[in-house]
């Protein structure tokens, strides 16, 4: 049976458990040389009854899923690679309570099973934005619900008069025909700016933002600095963050359509999942990467990840959504 292409392919093809076995083990060893997760060891044998490898280096067994993110659950791989193959290719993501649905799950397994999947969608190896000549657009937004509906106690807990709104701050930054970056910060003030541009962005760059008044001092000399006066024109020639607006369009219509209620320290998580989608639309090529190619490059980052319920949580309660 040919790879799959399309969702009702993706559960056909993974329904059967060997060759949702074989697909994953494929992309953690491309090589065909199975390396133990504990000690490193390529010296072990398989037992295919029970689908697990015996290392004799460190005489110890283990499985396809220890040291990846499916790590110690007990879902078995069909229904992971359903949810994963959706959470990447649903433009707008995928809500627990729709996923619980789909795969026959309770709410709680489904949350638990998209934030870890949400872990792997992270950039595993960092390269900066830009370059010398190179545009880069930075424009930063609040989300969130706004203070005037907030109960009081929520809004001292948000800490409304600091100057954010009871809103948490993602700051964007995009590449032109290039990726985006996005980060939570904890406040528009220079400081913060400036770190985030220092860490993310190469030096030589040409620098696009509003006119907010904290980014000329945010900005180095090591950069060129334009900006775009919103009170004015949304576009001066090349010098607009068009193409941010368009990535929080996306990532505010998933938060407030799909997810509805975000807690604020999970929220990267879903920046993140919606910056992945975002800079796989398109290959090095300039073609567009079909949801196959885009499934494959999700499932390659599954390995070296693993998250605990109580590390997500820090408490025995059921999420919110």
């Amino acid at each position: 049976m040919k790879e799959p292409r399309t969702l009702q392919e993706a559960i056909a093809y993974f329904s059967d458990a060997d060759r949702a076995f074989d697909f994953a083990g494929k992309l953690r060893w491309p090589d065909g040389k199975v390396v133990c997760p504990r000690c490193g060891s390529d010296s072990n044998y398989f037992i295919k009854t029970r689908k697990l490898w015996l290392c004799r280096g460190c005489d110890k067994q283990f499985t396809l899923k220890v040291g990846t993110i499916f790590e110690d659950s007990a879902l078995g791989l069909d229904k992971w690679m359903v949810a994963f193959w959706m959470l990447v290719n649903c433009r707008n993501g995928i809500s627990s309570c729709e996923l619980a649905r789909t795969l026959g799950i309770t709410q709680k397994s489904a949350w638990f099973m998209l934030q870890r999947l949400r872990l792997a969608l992270q950039e595993k190896s960092f390269v900066k934005l830009g370059g010398p000549g190179t545009e880069v657009e930075v424009d930063e937004t609040f989300i969130g619900g706004k203070a005037r509906f907030m109960h009081k106690d929520r809004r001292i807990k948000t800490k409304v008069r600091e100057g954010n709104w009871g809103k948490a701050i993602v700051m964007g930054m995009l590449e032109r025909d290039g990726k985006v970056t996005a980060k939570v910060i904890p406040d528009r003030k220079k400081d913060a700016l400036r770190v985030a541009i220092l860490n993310t962005i190469d030096a030589g760059s040409l620098i696009y933002t509003d006119e907010h008044v904290a980014y000329p001092a945010a900005i180095s000399r090591d950069y060129t600095h334009k900006i775009v006066n919103h009170l004015e024109h949304y576009v001066d020639g090349a010098v607009h963050t068009q193409g941010l607006e368009n990535f929080w369009s996306l990532l505010k219509r998933g938060l407030g359509g799909t997810y509805v209620s975000v807690e604020p320290f999970h929220l990267f998580r879903y920046v993140d999942e919606q910056a992945f989608r975002f800079n796989t639309r398109k290959g090095s090529n300039g073609q567009k990467i079909s949801d196959a190619a885009r499934f494959a490059e999700a499932m390659s980052r599954v390995y070296g990840h693993r998250l605990t319920y109580s590390q997500l949580t820090g408490k025995d309660e059921s999420p919110r959504h």
